[in-house]
């Protein structure tokens, strides 16, 4: 009754529900894309935390030019590129791996056609959130916003919740290439409900129809905003430490846990956190300084890593002593705990983040702002995913040491955390 009461649009809905099946899409083949690359296509570490990277990467990369062309074109027009690319990309993905087409593949080098795959597909999916937040910012009220981001948010995360869900069903069942199958046919039955249902919003000013030189001008002097790409370059290093949980946690514990351990329902314990507990938190935070929600949400995405590597087994000989002694996979209610918290850190600063980028947009440029607001994320990827595999085959493979990936990781969390303190203190001059 809650929603009825603060009087959301129609397009706030329907561009929000299609977010979630393209979240659904997304996760489920994101939780077992490393696995997917180094032991079905038979990568190295390094291999697959660079393909990962590319993907991840341009997909949260490109935003901020298809942000631009989405204010330019129209939030339809967008929706409808994005799920047609994003359908025919994700099933090339898969036919990768699939026995049918191996015929096809074994005359080529799967490392560079699975790599223009993956750039043609990040080209389709970077059109999706800045045309959902776009709408989201047009379509709420200032009364209504801080709620209409953290339902956004909430149904990001139920479809984060239930991909990974489905994609174990699938893997278990028919095998891991046909995950990418189901978000294919996810995409697929977005692109035909854009057509169907999403009627272009109406609140925009005119002045988001700018000409497209205009539209590259805004791209520059958003760049100029000191203080706005220094805040996301700081949160950079937060998505850093998110995205290891889709690299070296899935090797972790196919490696050290169990190979046969549900990654993909262990990878989301986040979003079913974030489900539970989204609304309400947002309720009980609402009031909390934009400056200091992010900061808990870097504190606690710190304290997951170190629980981790104060609490995690040594060295794979300790794990194996243990499991012996045990029979009990010890690792997957740690591991599991530590998602736990890092997802509270997570909803109590994320909506706050996109708001605050809302806040910042001037009329008539919000899919813009918004598209920037996936740099961090992009950086994360695009560096991450390599940084990742490396750190993996190195403490792993070579030391055998698997502790110190989480020393590492922790140590880029305070980092960050330390970065962003001085940001409120020295950088900020006005509260949101």
């Amino acid at each position: 009754m809650i929603f009825k009461k603060e009087g959301f649009k129609t397009q706030f809905w329907v561009a929000n529900i299609m977010e979630l099946f393209e979240r659904l899409a997304y996760y489920g083949q994101a939780t077992i894309l490393s696995i997917f690359l180094r032991d079905h296509l038979k990568f190295t570490e390094i291999q697959a935390g660079q393909l990962s990277s590319l993907f991840g990467g341009l997909i949260y990369l490109l935003p901020i030019f298809a942000g631009a062309l989405a204010d330019k074109f129209g939030f339809r027009k967008a929706f409808s590129f994005a799920f047609l690319v994003l359908a025919i990309g994700y099933f090339l993905i898969g036919s990768t791996g699939m026995k049918l087409l191996s015929g096809f593949y074994s005359n080529f080098d799967i490392y560079w056609i699975l790599f223009f795959i993956l750039i043609i597909t990040a080209l389709g999916g970077s059109f999706i959130k800045p045309s959902v937040l776009g709408t989201v910012a047009v379509t709420t009220t200032a009364q209504t916003k801080s709620l209409g981001y953290a339902i956004y948010y909430w149904l990001v995360n139920t479809g984060a919740a239930i991909g990974p869900l489905l994609a174990f069903l699938v893997r278990d069942t028919f095998g891991i290439e046909f995950v990418y199958l189901v978000s294919a046919v996810s995409c697929a039955l977005m692109f035909i409900s854009t057509r169907l249902y999403f009627k272009e919003p109406t609140d925009g000013s005119i002045e988001a129809k700018q000409n497209l030189n205009i539209v590259l001008l805004n791209l520059i002097k958003v760049l100029k905003n000191f203080k706005f790409i220094a805040f996301l370059l700081i949160f950079g290093l937060y998505w850093v430490l998110f995205w290891q949980f889709f690299i070296v946690i899935p090797f972790y514990i196919a490696d050290f846990i169990s190979p046969d351990a549900p990654i993909e329902l262990l990878l989301s314990t986040g979003a079913w956190t974030i489900i539970i507990f989204q609304i309400p938190l947002n309720r009980l935070t609402k009031n909390i300084p934009t400056s200091t929600a992010i900061s808990i949400g870097f504190i606690l995405a710190t304290c997951a890593w170190l629980l981790w590597y104060f609490i995690l087994p040594a060295s794979q000989n300790q794990y194996l002593s243990l499991w012996s002694e045990t029979k009990i996979p010890l690792g997957i209610p740690i591991i599991v705990l530590g998602i736990f918290i890092f997802s509270i850190g997570e909803q109590t600063q994320a909506p706050r983040f996109y708001e605050f980028i809302a806040d910042m947009a001037p009329k008539g440029q919000a899919a813009l702002f918004q598209g920037y607001a996936f740099l961090p994320i992009a950086i994360a990827w695009g560096f991450g995913g390599t940084f990742g595999g490396y750190i993996y085959q190195l403490f792993v493979k070579e030391m055998n040491e698997p502790k110190y990936i989480f020393l590492v990781m922790s140590g880029v969390g305070v980092i960050a955390t330390f970065l962003m303190l001085i940001y409120n203190k020295y950088i900020i001059t006005t509260k949101k």
